[in-house]
């Protein structure tokens, strides 16, 4: 069933014209009020920004905020500032560098990415998008905001913030994920030309990280709430109107804390499936009911995780009698005094911290 654009009833040809001239109200606000940001250009700008410094800050920004993301951006360009610096690179020095971050497999496919752009593209990033969606990691929003912010080309990216502000500004009512579709379709008749299409979509952003929130968006101070549905019929915090939340289900784990001579064992977690190829503290597979075992060790308590689909409840145990199964190939013993250098995932290095604190 396709999904209708709203426009208000009353006096509907003066907000469509409204709607028509979105783009010029909303680049006139970007160029005084746009966000500095270390892998953008600043709006206007005749060159370009660097593809390179486009699709690693998009990909970092996945399910992370800004504020998370730019110091593990300036560390990331320091260290590899190139794309080919980059695809050189350990994967064991980029998983750790991205510790923190989560979703541990865009590390492992900015790695592949990398290499790939190096060995068939010489080291450069393909402008086309069909080029860029083949590439390890890159979906149809990464490979349309690099297009459209770094090459001028005609993309639409639509992020999360876009998504709400097309939405409100068109009243889409229909729930998500099904209006996605009549989102990107309203979004392309608000698009401006292809040059003007990566500040655009940048000040849609801006627009939606700062103005159009989630809840008490500031409509009042909008730009372009002369041409936004939504707000005329007051309707603008209930859309987009998300589907009904699932109940996350509940896992549980335990994890090992095996000391010697200050040092601690780690171990590598397989190289597919959730924080694959992390190292990590030793444990079992984790579960779908409570872990009801006797502790070989001294319990020291746990640590609660939110992964996308489900929750984890961690017991963290002291057992270093379990040292005698240790062997060399499973792993290996690290420097407590360095475990920051490990490059352990959020989960576990929470769980280090809780057995640190008891110390």
């Amino acid at each position: 069933m396709p999904v209708e654009f709203n426009l208000p009833a009353a006096d509907s040809d003066a907000h469509a014209d409204a709607v028509l001239a979105t783009a010029d109200r909303l680049l006139a606000w970007y160029h005084h009020a746009a966000r500095t940001l270390p892998w953008r250009s600043p709006p206007g700008s005749v060159e370009r920004p660097d593809p390179y410094r486009v699709w690693l800050s998009e990909v970092m920004l996945q399910q992370t905020t800004v504020a998370a993301v730019r110091p593990y951006f300036e560390r990331f360009t320091q260290r590899w500032p190139t794309v080919v610096a980059l695809a050189a690179a350990p994967q064991d020095d980029v998983l750790a560098a991205w510790a923190g971050l989560g979703y541990y497999s865009r590390a492992r496919n900015l790695i592949a990415c990398a290499q790939q752009i190096v060995t068939a593209y010489g080291g450069e990033f393909p402008a086309d998008l069909a080029r860029l969606r083949a590439l390890p990691g890159i979906g149809d929003y990464t490979a349309a905001a690099i297009a459209a912010i770094a090459f001028g080309a005609d993309a639409v990216p639509v992020d999360a913030n876009i998504e709400r502000v097309v939405a409100r500004l068109f009243a889409i009512e229909t729930p998500l994920p099904r209006a996605r579709l009549a989102i990107r379709d309203a979004a392309r008749l608000i698009w401006p030309a292809a040059e003007r299409g990566g500040d655009f979509a940048q000040a849609l952003m801006d627009l939606g990280s700062r103005m159009c929130t989630s809840r008490n968006p500031a409509c009042g101070s909008c730009p372009i709430s002369a041409g936004c549905a939504a707000y005329h019929r007051g309707i603008a915090e209930q859309l987009p109107v998300k589907a009904a939340r699932k109940i996350r289900p509940e896992r549980y784990g335990r994890a090992y804390w095996i000391e010697r001579d200050d040092a601690v064992w780690l171990v590598r977690r397989p190289p597919r499936g959730l924080l694959g190829g992390m190292r990590a503290l030793p444990g079992p597979d984790w579960i779908d009911t409570p872990d009801t075992r006797v502790d070989a060790g001294q319990s020291c308590g746990s640590v609660r995780h939110i992964f996308t689909h489900f929750a984890l409840t961690l017991s963290v145990v002291r057992d270093d009698a379990t040292a005698s199964v240790v062997r060399a190939d499973d792993g290996e013993w690290w420097p407590i005094a360095t475990l920051d250098a490990a490059g352990l995932p959020t989960l576990y290095q929470r769980a280090a911290a809780l057995i640190l604190a008891q110390a």
